[in-house]
């Protein structure tokens, strides 16, 4: 993989598109060189990230453009992954946006804590001329961090 050649998609914001996109990142982590947990943690963080977009963004709307940029990060070994998802929808304020009280056990409202939890780094930021950008980074560790052999 070369760094500065980032992979972009171009997805509706339908959930059968998801499958498409989960394969692309789990091919980019293995690329990159992230160990099976830890393309488990970005595979599901940006799934989340993606149906947090058509859920609430896009108010269920199938039809709403969603861009995705993949890029490696680093000069020579790739560094970690980056994923940037651009939405045109409903702007939110990125102070507003956080998870539910972890206490408070019923399904679902935990996207924004399992992003926070498998990668990174997670910034959003409102996008020019309407919309949302996420970009989440997964570093990959070095041997001194324990990464495997």
């Amino acid at each position: 993989m070369a760094p500065n050649k980032p992979i972009r998609l171009t997805i509706f914001s339908t959930p059968c598109c998801l499958p498409v996109v989960r394969a692309a990142l789990e091919k980019m982590c293995e690329m990159v060189g992230l160990d099976s947990r830890s393309a488990g943690g970005v595979v599901l963080s940006v799934d989340e990230a993606l149906t947090n977009v058509i859920r609430h963004a896009y108010g269920g709307a199938w039809d709403k453009p969603i861009e995705i940029e993949l890029s490696v990060i680093g000069d020579s070994a790739p560094a970690g992954l980056r994923v940037c998802l651009r939405d045109y929808g409903r702007a939110v304020d990125p102070s507003q946006i956080r998870s539910r009280d972890l206490s408070d056990v019923r399904p679902g409202g935990l996207g924004v804590h399992i992003m926070q939890q498998c990668m990174d780094c997670v910034e959003y930021r409102p996008a020019e001329g309407g919309g949302t950008i996420l970009t989440m980074v997964k570093r990959i560790p070095t041997k001194e961090e324990g990464k495997p052999q």
